[in-house]
């Protein structure tokens, strides 16, 4: 995915509007269909690949899990490593969410600068310092290695772009450190449907609210990382919706 330029100037997002929606596979893909035909390939897609990349990301949490829990102020934010396809460029990111408010802030670097995450002190000269120095702060570790395709679309309305995602595929690993494990096997953690997340700044535009209408969608708060930590057994679900997708893939196992 050569999309380093372009994201590298992104280090810190405004505030957006990100809205989830559980879709049924089959139903996903006419979605899909509809979307590419009044929107574009978001422009962070290699060249001549389409619309559609992959990401893998290694999740932060406590020993206690405190961020499944939402325990305090571990519950507004999430603490990922992220990787774009095979690349070996890596971004830091802090998610700070505010209900449906959504904030990031990013840093990129190597790969190979992960080995410094698991150091007990940190150079405070590195670009990640700042990363590093909450993890030690909030005794947090990787958790789990998440991932899954994507599918991203965009277009532009009075307040600016807007973006449409479809995920799939979507596994999980159990890990020890930072470092990713190869895209292969993983926990599957759902089949038969696809996430998708509509992103917009001030109001809805009205695609979207065509969309919703079209295909009789209602917003869920669904997370891949409660997904994850359910799916892998570190915790038993709490919410319906993880109930559900966790017996759903139980029976196929």
């Amino acid at each position: 995915m050569n999309v380093m330029a372009n994201l590298e100037s992104r280090e810190n997002r405004a505030f957006a509007y990100e809205i989830k929606y559980l879709v049924p596979s089959e139903q996903a893909l006419e979605l899909r269909e509809w979307a590419r035909g009044c929107m574009r390939p978001d422009p962070n897609t290699a060249s001549g690949t389409g619309d559609g990349y992959r990401i893998t990301s290694l999740y932060y949490d406590t020993e206690q899990l405190d961020v499944f829990h939402k325990k305090g102020s571990f519950g507004r934010c999430k603490y990922r490593v992220r990787r774009y396809d095979a690349s070996h460029m890596v971004f830091l990111e802090r998610k700070l969410r505010s209900e449906r408010l959504v904030t990031k802030r990013r840093t990129l670097v190597n790969l190979s600068e992960l080995e410094r995450l698991r150091q007990d002190e940190c150079d405070l000269r590195w670009s990640g310092a700042w990363f590093q120095r909450r993890m030690i702060a909030r005794d947090m570790n990787p958790s789990c290695q998440i991932s899954y395709q994507r599918t991203a679309l965009v277009s532009e309305n009075p307040s600016g772009l807007v973006r449409l995602t479809l995920d799939e595929d979507l596994r999980a690993w159990k890990v020890n450190g930072p470092a990713f494990h190869a895209i292969a096997a993983g926990r599957l953690l759902m089949r038969n449907h696809m996430i998708l997340e509509m992103k917009f700044r001030l109001g809805m535009p009205a695609m979207f609210k065509q969309a919703l209408e079209k295909y009789r969608l209602e917003a869920q708060p669904i997370s891949k990382y409660r997904l994850a930590v359910t799916g892998l057994g570190y915790a038993p679900p709490t919410a319906p919706l993880e109930t559900r997708m966790l017996q759903a893939e139980t029976a196929y196992a």
